[in-house]
């Protein structure tokens, strides 16, 4: 889905499967921060400014001085912020790394960049969750601890665990913590994780991506090619 910003014309591009269906959900542009609200309550989007916004909730006035009333529909997350989209080039490989130590993020950052993909962070559990939903990200990980939230009560882990599974499917997730014996396929398949590594090989993680990865999508073959097939991928 292409949104086009009406202060600065920058246009966005919002993957399709991101959009909540029927209800509206703030964003910010990545270019102006000018606030755009998105209506996916219809057969077709609606971008609406704020102030279009603010007359709509107030019951706005028409010509001829009948009330006009708004449709009632509800919001993605009323208490959630205004969601930052990010700015990315087409093609790139993302990932979206969740650690609050400063060190670790150092070290997962100049691996990533090393086999060509994009580093992304967030600070928090909600901002991580937003990024997910409105980005593809072809890596994900996550730090046990992280958000001071261990990861069998991560919101993070519980989004992803709740994709549909040609969605989830994509997504390469990494889970890292002190407990983990790296490359535990037992630990990895509990918690629904394609690898699991300790800490302590951090430093070798470039070459664990480089052996797992291909062996990942040599396992996932069969399922990729039949949504293709049927028209689903």
């Amino acid at each position: 889905m292409e949104v086009v910003c009406e202060h600065c014309n920058a246009k966005l591009n919002i993957p399709d499967e991101k959009l909540p269906r029927d209800q509206r959900v703030k964003v910010a542009c990545p270019r102006c921060k000018n606030k755009l609200i998105l209506d996916t309550s219809g057969a077709k989007l609606t971008v609406l400014s704020p102030a279009a916004e603010e007359v709509a909730e107030s019951g706005g006035v028409e010509e001829g001085g009948e009330t006009a009333q708004p449709e009632e529909v509800p919001w993605h997350d009323e208490e959630e912020e205004d969601i930052a989209l990010d700015s990315y080039e087409e093609g790139e490989q993302l990932v979206l790394v969740m650690d609050g130590d400063t060190h670790h993020t150092e070290v997962v950052k100049q691996a990533l960049e090393e086999l060509g993909y994009r580093y992304v962070s967030a600070e928090n559990s909600r901002e991580a969750v937003s990024k997910l939903r409105f980005n593809h990200f072809d890596f994900v990980i996550l730090a046990d601890h992280f958000d001071n939230l261990p990861l069998e009560q991560s919101p993070i882990l519980q989004y992803l665990n709740h994709l549909s599974m040609s969605i989830r499917r994509r997504v390469f997730v990494v889970l890292i913590g002190e407990r983990f014996k790296t490359m535990d396929h037992m630990m990895g398949f509990a918690l629904s994780a394609n690898l699991v590594m300790n800490v302590k090989d951090l430093n070798k993680m470039a070459d664990i991506l480089k052996r797992a990865v291909p062996d990942n999508k040599k396992f996932y073959k069969v399922f990729f090619d039949t949504l293709e097939e049927t028209g689903r991928a």
